[in-house]
């Protein structure tokens, strides 16, 4: 091919007869790069968002929880996570109880689940306790048996309890000190930060958790609630988390929930995310019959889905400016052929063959996309490095929960941008070289 591409590097620097060829052929080579170019930072940004999502949906939750089939809770729980801690890849074990309930504050309530733990474990597995905002979860860290239980914790729900909503005037300092007292001595809660503001709730409100499950009175069924002293609210920036989540104790919810020492499930943290299949299922092989095992990625399936038909899409739409190029290619080496017809007939003339002019048109149009594939994978990643070490493009923190654009790009995604930019350019010069091996010596020269 020394010969071609002699040829092909000769025709793509000589000066054209025709000036508007030259300027199609630099047309070309900077639509490729633009394509390139276009599809690397695309790409770069979507790879951004994909991992900053991945990090902190997964760094807010365990990757693996082990549940009971029957849903009857787990029962000596402490040996249990103990032994499953020190399965391989496992890293960190934590016991959780979730449940739906109903928080009020006055006329305001919302559902929500309400998650017990004992923090020290939970900080291991999840994030959410330390993206607490305002207040702080330090409370929960205290023994709750060390914690008098609430005189008035059964009292009238309608009955307002907060401190702070206590009329000075009408009460006496004794008794604005009772109240104070009896606040104090509510269990704590974090709430999300939306939650939060849809009941109008701040650090130190009083809120009222009902569970629905109830206990059965000489009245009926009745249901069980509890009120609790708002100690933090989290903003997690995933509005689901924020909307619907709240933390308390683990004793306080088994108090709430009447469950004594169960807990609804186990979770876990593991290393290498790409194994939690087979780490879940190894878990639930030693947990022993009656458990089931389910990860993070498999529960959160739907989301990354669309994470990946949303980079397929990118990578097409973007992906139309290559092939806008290739259509200059195409024209350009079309017209290259009619300037250097009689020059192809000298060629074939002195021997050389159809297969050889074929290929000085072949490697003439990939020398276009070449030429244009460095130049737009060197300006792509420049983007790309620039935009993400110093944030050059900003957003707005309350509506992306993330105040620039992230920049992820990957070296496999320049390769095979490169291979689909080679091969769109390869392919718009089969006709062109192909009409070029055509040529007729005789028929060319007749004229001259």
């Amino acid at each position: 091919m020394r010969f071609e591409l002699f040829i092909a590097s000769r025709y793509l620097r000589a000066k054209r007869r025709q000036a508007f060829i030259g300027i199609i052929t630099g047309i070309s080579i900077a639509g490729v790069a633009a394509g390139v170019a276009s599809l690397v930072v695309a790409l770069a940004i979507n790879n951004g968002f994909r991992q900053d999502l991945q990090q902190r949906l997964l760094g807010s939750t365990s990757h693996i929880t082990l549940q009971r089939i029957a849903d009857d809770g787990i029962k000596d729980w402490p040996p249990l996570m103990e032994r499953l801690s020190k399965q391989p890849h496992v890293v960190a074990a934590a016991p959780a109880i979730f449940e739906q309930v109903l928080i009020s504050r006055g006329p305001r309530a919302r559902g929500a689940v309400l998650k017990g733990m004992i923090p020290k474990y939970e900080r291991q597995v999840g994030d959410l306790l330390n993206s607490v905002t305002e207040g702080s979860a330090a409370e929960l860290d205290a023994d709750a048996s060390r914690v008098p239980a609430s005189p008035s914790a059964r009292a009238d729900p309608s009955a307002s309890l907060r401190a702070s909503e206590v009329s000075a005037p009408t009460q006496s300092p004794d008794s604005l000190a009772g109240v104070q007292q009896r606040v104090a001595a509510m269990p704590p809660i974090v709430l999300g930060k939306e939650m939060a503001d849809n009941l109008g709730a701040t650090v130190g409100s009083v809120v009222l958790v009902t569970s629905p499950q109830g206990e059965l009175t000489p009245f009926g069924m009745v249901p069980k609630y509890n009120r609790f002293r708002v100690v933090g609210i989290f903003n997690s920036g995933f509005f689901d988390y924020d909307s619907t989540w709240a933390f308390t104790r683990l004793s306080d919810a088994q108090r709430l929930f009447g469950l004594g020492n169960l807990i609804s499930l186990l979770e876990f943290k593991i290393d290498d995310l790409d194994k939690a299949d087979a780490v879940a299922h190894e878990i639930e092989n030693a947990a022993g019959p009656g458990f089931m095992a389910t990860n993070a990625l498999r529960q959160n399936s739907a989301l990354f889905k669309a994470l990946k038909t949303e980079r397929l899409v990118t990578f097409i739409t973007i992906g139309l400016i290559v092939f806008v190029a290739a259509l200059n290619i195409l024209i350009s080496l079309i017209m290259m052929v009619m300037e250097k017809t009689k020059d192809i007939a000298v060629l074939m003339s002195m021997g050389t063959r159809r297969r050889q002019v074929r290929n000085v048109f072949i490697a003439q149009g990939v020398l276009i996309g070449v030429v244009g594939t460095v130049i737009g994978l060197i300006a792509g990643y420049a983007i790309a490095y620039a935009g993400g070490r110093y944030h050059v493009i900003s957003l707005s923190p309350e509506v992306y929960s993330i105040n620039y654009v992230p920049f992820a790009p990957r070296m496999a995604d320049g390769l095979w941008i490169a291979v689909f930019t080679l091969l769109v350019s390869f392919v718009a010069t089969l006709y062109p070289s192909w009409s070029a091996s055509r040529i007729l010596p005789a028929e060319a020269l007749r004229y001259e």
